[in-house]
């Protein structure tokens, strides 16, 4: 048996286990970098994957536990490169997921403008630039009911966490799932700063129309397009913390996301 390191996570540490039959990943928590959006939760990646094991898009769980105060995950390793075109497949992927009816104890996602402004708030209440005052200043003033139609979120659908072999797609690091509103993911995925970062540029205009088509589902789409807003001011303020915080590469999805407000 050897151990691989791989570099493609910006937050845990993690192996590719090889041994004469098959690979798996190993995958070791680090709880010292607190996230305001994204959490870091092995309890609920264990979860998802042992209640995803026959929705054939998730890594199969082998194993969970702890070491020392870290907790771990082992998994299959899926095969393939992490996601760079067809953002339709991406669209029927995210709907096949949020039709399923799983039974996984994950906490509440945001659901509704409030809510999403709550947390967009707590975000840019701990940033400390001039900047965050500018952005609090654009911050939209549409209302949106919470949804009562709602599903299990991957919580973190961005293009590197997204295989694609010719088997089909892969969807991984699932330590940041919530039962809420399914727009959730959809905002994650077609965000210009997440696609900058993971894939060197946003999504073209027609590309997000082949995704929202391909989704086919207009109630939850025209959702998403009321909470755009929100959710790009969110994510402002969430690069802003990250460009803060040690990740400068993040400075630029700012000024990405606040372009399409």
């Amino acid at each position: 048996m050897r151990f691989e390191t791989l570099y493609g996570g910006r937050t845990n540490q993690v192996w590719k286990v090889l041994d004469e039959t098959c690979s798996s990943v190993l995958k070791l928590y680090d709880t010292a970098f607190k996230n305001p959006l994204f959490r870091n939760d092995a309890t609920l990646e264990a979860a998802c994957l042992r209640a995803l094991n026959e929705a054939g898009f998730a890594p199969k769980l082998r194993a969970s536990g702890s070491f020392e105060n870290a907790h771990w995950v082992l998994y299959d390793h899926a095969p393939g490169a992490p996601w760079r075109s067809q953002a339709d497949s991406v669209a029927k992927l995210l709907r096949k997921l949020h039709g399923l009816s799983v039974n996984v104890d994950a906490p509440n996602g945001c659901n509704g403008s409030d809510d999403l402004a709550r947390n967009g708030q707590s975000i840019l209440d701990d940033c400390h630039s001039d900047f965050a005052e500018f952005l609090n200043a654009r911050k939209p003033d549409i209302h949106v009911d919470p949804t009562k139609k709602l599903s299990l979120v991957h919580g973190d659908p961005v293009p590197g966490n997204i295989l694609v072999d010719t088997t089909g797609l892969t969807l991984i690091d699932w330590q940041c799932p919530s039962f809420g509103d399914p727009c959730e993911d959809l905002a994650l995925f077609l965000s210009p700063a997440m696609q900058h970062i993971y894939r060197g540029s946003p999504l073209s205009q027609s590309e997000i129309q082949r995704f929202l088509t391909a989704y086919e589902d207009t109630e939850i789409t025209n959702r998403y397009l009321a909470l755009q807003p929100w959710y790009a001011w969110r994510m402002a303020a969430y690069c802003l913390w990250r460009s803060e915080n040690g990740a400068p590469d993040y400075a630029a999805g700012v000024e990405l996301e606040l372009a399409t407000l």
